[in-house]
């Protein structure tokens, strides 16, 4: 089970660690929950983190070791701006005297889901069957992904899947990079084959046709199971595997070296390309700063090292902390990162 400690040391962790990369790869935080408080036979109260923004859930209750698959549905929230908050849900009759519990959360769209269990009445609960499970074993998951195959520039992308789920249809989507394809344009569908390996190509968007860098996510239509990637719009096929080193990439990336409260911070940056035009975005902690406020723009010059200073927007005035990011205009590039509200060198 996912405790309240273990949810305090990842904060601990999160909090000390502030040098977040930005990476041309999409590394993505998914939507999770921990038990924040048990009434017995009567409410649970579930702590979100990393919630995508705007998204309508339902919250489902079900046995023990149930992964609360086909549970009963007790409740629907929306995410609002996302991030962390807490959710209080009733136990319905049908559960109460359980010892244990299952909890799932699943998106009415775009496949996000999240379950954990909790003890609801560990002295003197009942279980199914009048007797207590034995101790489950650790889950085996394999979840599934794609690489990128092919690309005929503004027209087609050709992928290569592995780990797919047997004979399920998905649907393709497609959406500027950094989107990870979520609500993105639907290209096509496809259904996995019985082995779980698959090749396919997909039509480009034409609203998508003259973007540098897309992204691209295949959502089952059931069952909750996607993956993502993102490709250069640029003609090409993958390259058969040759004996050779790995090319080292540097990554732009900056930490915060003052702070102004509710008026500017400083950023000192590393590994930033050349003559490149960045916005720089500021928003609530926990987005990454992801269609965040515009606070400004510059060009790298020369790449490399750069210390920049940044007027903090009036909306987020008063906010404890603050999400910041540089994203290029074109090229995909990317940094992020976060920074106390609090007058500091």
């Amino acid at each position: 089970m996912k405790t309240k400690k273990l949810f305090v040391f990842f904060m601990a962790i999160t909090l000390f660690v502030s040098a977040f990369l930005g990476t041309s790869k999409v590394q993505a935080a998914y939507p999770s929950f921990t038990i924040s408080d048990v009434k017995t036979d009567v409410s649970v109260t579930i702590l979100t983190k990393d919630m995508p923004k705007n998204y309508d859930y339902k919250v489902l209750l079900g046995e023990y070791n149930t992964l609360g698959e086909n549970g009963i549905e007790v409740a629907q929230f929306n995410s609002a701006d996302g991030g962390s908050f807490q959710v209080t849900v009733d136990i319905p009759a049908a559960l109460k005297t359980r010892a244990m519990i299952s909890i799932r959360i699943e998106s009415l769209t775009g496949g996000y889901y999240y379950y954990n269990w909790f003890w609801n009445n560990k002295d003197n609960g009942t279980w199914p069957g009048g007797q207590a499970p034995a101790p489950a074993q650790p889950p085996v998951t394999v979840l599934p992904t794609f690489s990128i195959k092919a690309v005929d520039a503004g027209k087609t992308v050709t992928i290569s899947a592995k780990d797919f789920p047997k004979s399920q249809e998905f649907v393709v989507r497609m959406g500027k990079y950094g989107t990870l394809a979520i609500g993105g344009i639907v290209t096509a569908e496809v259904t996995s084959s019985d082995t779980g390996l698959f090749e396919a190509t997909f039509p480009i968007p034409t609203d998508l046709a003259a973007e540098d860098v897309i992204a691209i996510r295949l959502d089952a239509k059931t069952g909750g199971w996607y993956a993502y990637n993102w490709f250069y719009n640029n003609t090409a096929v993958a390259p058969a595997p040759q004996p050779t080193p790995v090319p080292v990439v540097k990554y732009p990336s900056f930490s915060i070296t003052a702070v102004l409260k509710d008026t500017t911070v400083t950023i000192s940056g590393i590994n930033f390309p050349a003559d490149t035009d960045f916005t720089v975005l500021m928003g609530k902690m926990w987005t990454l700063g992801i269609d965040g406020i515009q606070v400004a723009e510059f060009n790298s010059g020369s790449g490399g090292a750069l210390e920049a200073t940044f007027n903090i927007p009036a909306e987020l005035a008063g906010e404890t902390r603050i999400a910041i990011r540089t994203q290029a205009k074109t090229g995909g590039w990317y940094a992020y990162n976060w920074f106390w509200n609090t007058t500091a060198n």
